[in-house]
């Protein structure tokens, strides 16, 4: 099938570069010339595994097309999806601005039978207003209909949950529409496809992002209540998560959830559902609980190093999760401009998102970016661990406690274990699990 894009971001790359590898031909539409030059050479703007060779591999077949013109991209497509941003607003609900640049711009472009599908997370009844815009601005002979298929797309692994999908969500309101699309998907007949109405389509994405993030909350919760009663978090979510009815998915204790959808989801559909008078307080406890996270880390960080002007303090991960260069949402930062104003020297590493980073926090004489983490470890009073990546977890402990000046490690993602890191010989702080520390006399000697 011909295919057109609107939006190369998370959502819109992945989708434009494995709707091509299913062997469908692509036109990806995105305003910044660079980004499409960038991606017409095969590089992508994003980090994510297995883009890169998927992205050339359908350049050289001829499949998959960038451009600045939108005109070419819907000339040449009978599906058009709209995969622009739906970021925050300031007061919670989803900015929609992008999308309806994108209806006002499809409108006097139509050339005949168009099905546009919102692929970018919306809130419910927004394809109605995309539906109103368009209609106004197009000549009445040309027909359009608009559907929602949501994307269920991880940072990190987007690249394998768009090619192995648990299940494909159509929301189409006609045979046309629906048949189209079920076309589309046909390698994927073997996943579950849920069908239902367009309104419906929309808001399960929200339903399932929001009930994600009560999960987060709920087991972080849960951590807050095990440290009280000296019980260890991980041992209690294992045991929960073998339930099938609740799974092991989004039951690890930590700083909570990030990024680009989870928060900005949970906030739009509290907002909509103030908007229509219904009770939401479950949700608006679930969102509280996620910003206190990253207080409770920087309340045991202050525990550990008791005065922080003038110490050193390593900060491991900028991104928001591993394999991601996407620092929305993340904990650092917060976590960064806090240490900072509190007084403390901070060298900063991230194996992916320290460009992103540097253009909001530029370096100065107390905080400075490490190009490996034993530089950010060496001579640091303290480590700080934001972000999960499987470097930290392979790291040497011998040799990074033999680099710091005093081996204290708080860990905002629970990586170790804390009977491995009494043993390595460190003071060690985690979240729902206890504190490791080695005493008075031995802390004195460090200092």
């Amino acid at each position: 099938m011909r295919l057109g894009i609107f939006g190369t971001g998370y959502a819109g790359l992945v989708t434009s570069v494995c709707l091509a590898q299913l062997g469908h031909v692509v036109t990806a539409v995105d305003k910044d010339a660079e980004t499409v030059a960038a991606l017409s050479q095969g590089m992508p703007t994003i980090r994510e595994p297995g883009l890169p060779e998927l992205l050339a591999a359908n350049l050289d077949a001829g499949r998959l097309h960038f451009t600045t013109r939108p005109e070419e991209a819907i000339c040449a497509s009978d599906i058009i999806f709209v995969c622009v941003g739906t970021p925050p607003r300031n007061d919670g609900r989803a900015d929609l601005a992008q999308v309806e640049e994108v209806a006002r711009t499809i409108a006097p472009l139509l050339d005949g039978y168009k099905l546009i599908v919102e692929k970018s997370t919306v809130p419910a009844r927004t394809a109605r207003w995309i539906d109103w815009t368009i209609r106004r601005l197009a000549r009445p002979e040309h027909e359009f209909e608009v559907a929602s298929n949501p994307e269920f797309l991880r940072e990190g692994t987007a690249v394998s949950d768009f090619l192995q999908p648990d299940r494909i969500v159509i929301g189409a309101d006609s045979a046309r529409a629906r048949s189209l699309l079920l076309d589309l998907y046909k390698p994927y007949f073997d996943c579950p496809i849920v069908l239902t109405s367009v309104t419906t389509a929309e808001f399960i994405k929200q339903t399932a992002n929001a009930f994600l993030a009560a999960k987060v909350s709920f087991i972080n919760v849960v951590s807050d209540l095990c440290e009280a009663l000296g019980v260890d978090v991980t041992a209690v979510a294992r045991g929960v998560g073998l339930d099938h009815r609740i799974g092991g998915d989004f039951v690890n204790a930590g700083l909570g959830f990030g990024g680009s959808c989870l928060p900005k989801d949970l906030s739009s559909l509290i907002t909509v559902a103030e908007d229509h008078g219904v009770d939401i307080d479950l949700l608006k406890e679930v969102e509280r609980i996620n910003n206190a996270r990253v207080e409770r880390l920087l309340a045991k960080i202050e525990r550990a190093l008791w005065v922080l002007r003038h110490k050193v303090i390593a900060v491991l991960g900028a991104s928001f999760k591993p394999d991601t260069d996407d620092i929305r949402g993340a904990p650092s930062l917060t976590v960064i401009p806090w240490l900072h104003a509190a007084g403390a020297n901070l060298r900063v590493y991230d194996p992916a998102a320290l460009p992103k980073l540097k253009k909001l926090f530029r370096p100065d004489d107390r905080l400075t970016y490490a190009a490996t983490a034993l530089e950010a470890a060496r001579d640091a009073n303290a480590l700080v661990i934001l972000t999960d990546w499987d470097e930290f977890r392979m790291l040497d402990l011998k040799l990074v406690r033999s680099l710091m000046r005093t081996p204290i490690i708080v860990d905002g993602r629970n990586m170790f274990a804390p009977a491995e890191m009494r043993a390595a010989g460190f003071e060690y702080y985690s979240l729902g699990r206890g504190d490791v520390t080695l005493g008075a006399e031995r802390h004195r000697a460090w200092t």
